[in-house]
């Protein structure tokens, strides 16, 4: 379940500050309008939606407030902005002071006007920080490089080996990155990222597999570019909503707990089944694979198969999100009836909802779980075992029928 909101344990601090204007269009680059949208509200909006980062901060330019406003009036859930400073290595200093007061385990840095990385990076970022205190994303550099003399002439190439694009977000623990920060503003110590300024303190920085996607967006071309995609892309999946649904049931037998949308509940039976036989995931994964046509739980994960022997769920509706995905597709709605007599569901009912929209990648908000008895009829009733029923909405690029 995710933590309190007054006890956040990971916080995203969006670095919003600069004024360049050279992006075109009178305004601060992060407050162009990409697909309809602020590119500021978008970048937000990536760590809001995201299940496992508790709070969201933004640091602005003093000047900006107007615009701020105007551009996050509907992304409800940000904290309150921080004002930044003259450079941004200053800007994220007064974010992290900030940001004290709350008492994080950890932290993701992102720039504003990188508005399309994935939720899958953000994942990649907090898996990484479990066990290290400084991570950063990047992807190797590919393009042949060069360096220029003086007047202008090739010096030289570069060799590309071991070389890495940074990109952001960057993950620190905390107190190791506000305590770098303060020491480097003393020393007067400037750096080009926060990950390099953790490579001064000393800390050592683990890297993760970035996204050549996750594009920082400079100059006049790149916003015209953004725009142009989310444009084609919101036409194409806006073109046909589709909704599956999914059923299933496991009967009761000797155990010491029952595993229900992904959290197991002490209970004195569990429930029989080849894989963990969590009768909520198996409907939810069905729901989503009719949604696309696409077979059902058996045909994907056939019981026969002895790899699926105790299997965690999780691994089954995973793999049905990205059946989504691969189609160019997104997940809109998750639904879910269970219906038991027992154990109770409803204690749980917000654990399950968050441990469904972390394996799915959506916000809490966009899955629902229901529960119900069966008024003692049928082999529900009886307590012989559990059944749910599911509703999965999926969005689809339009395809012309055949």
């Amino acid at each position: 379940m995710p933590p309190a909101p007054n006890q956040p344990q990971i916080v995203a601090l969006i670095v919003a500050a600069g004024r360049g204007v050279r992006a075109g269009g009178g305004l601060p680059k992060q407050y162009r309008s990409i697909g309809g949208k602020a590119i500021l509200a978008r970048t937000a909006r990536l760590f809001l939606d995201h299940p496992r980062v508790s709070a969201v901060a933004v640091v602005i330019h003093p000047d900006d407030a107007s615009l701020y406003e105007q551009a996050m009036q509907t992304e409800a859930g940000l904290l309150s902005p921080v004002m930044g400073g003259i450079t941004r290595q200053a800007s994220v200093l007064n974010g992290l002071a900030a940001l004290a007061k709350l008492e994080p385990e950890a932290i993701l840095i992102h720039d504003a006007v990188r508005p399309f990385a994935s939720s899958a990076l953000i994942a990649r970022v907090i898996d990484a920080l479990e066990t290290h205190d400084a991570v950063l994303a990047a992807s190797p550099v590919t393009d042949t490089l060069k360096r220029a003399d003086a007047e202008g002439f090739v010096g030289d190439t570069v060799r590309r080996d071991g070389l890495f694009a940074a990109e952001t977000p960057q993950g620190f623990r905390f107190a190791s990155i506000l305590d770098a920060h303060r020491r480097a503003a003393a020393a007067g110590v400037e750096a080009t990222d926060d990950a390099a300024l953790a490579e001064w303190a000393d800390i050592p920085v683990k890297l993760v597999t970035g996204a050549r996607t996750n594009i920082k967006l400079t100059s006049p071309e790149d916003i015209e570019m953004a725009d142009a995609r989310l444009t084609a892309e919101a036409l194409l999946l806006h073109g046909e909503t589709r909704v599956g649904t999914g059923y299933d049931v496991h009967p009761f037998t000797d155990g010491d707990g029952v595993w229900l949308g992904g959290i197991k509940i002490p209970y004195h039976q569990t429930l029989a089944g080849h894989s963990d036989a969590d009768v909520a995931l198996h409907a939810l994964t069905d729901a989503l694979l009719g949604a696309l046509a696409d077979g059902d739980i058996g045909s994907h994960f056939p019981p026969s198969d002895p790899q699926w022997r105790g299997a965690s769920s999780d691994r089954f509706l995973a793999h049905a999100v990205e059946r989504v995905r691969q189609r160019g597709g997104t997940v809109v709605h998750l639904d879910l009836a269970i219906v038991a007599e027992a154990p109770k569901i409803g204690p749980h009912r917000d654990a399950m909802r968050a441990r469904i929209a972390e394996i799915a990648v959506v916000s809490i908000d966009r899955v629902g779980v229901k529960a119900t008895t069966n008024e003692k009829l049928g082999f529900v009733g009886r307590g012989e075992g559990i059944a749910a029923i599911a509703t999965a909405t999926i969005r689809l690029p339009f395809e012309a029928p055949r």
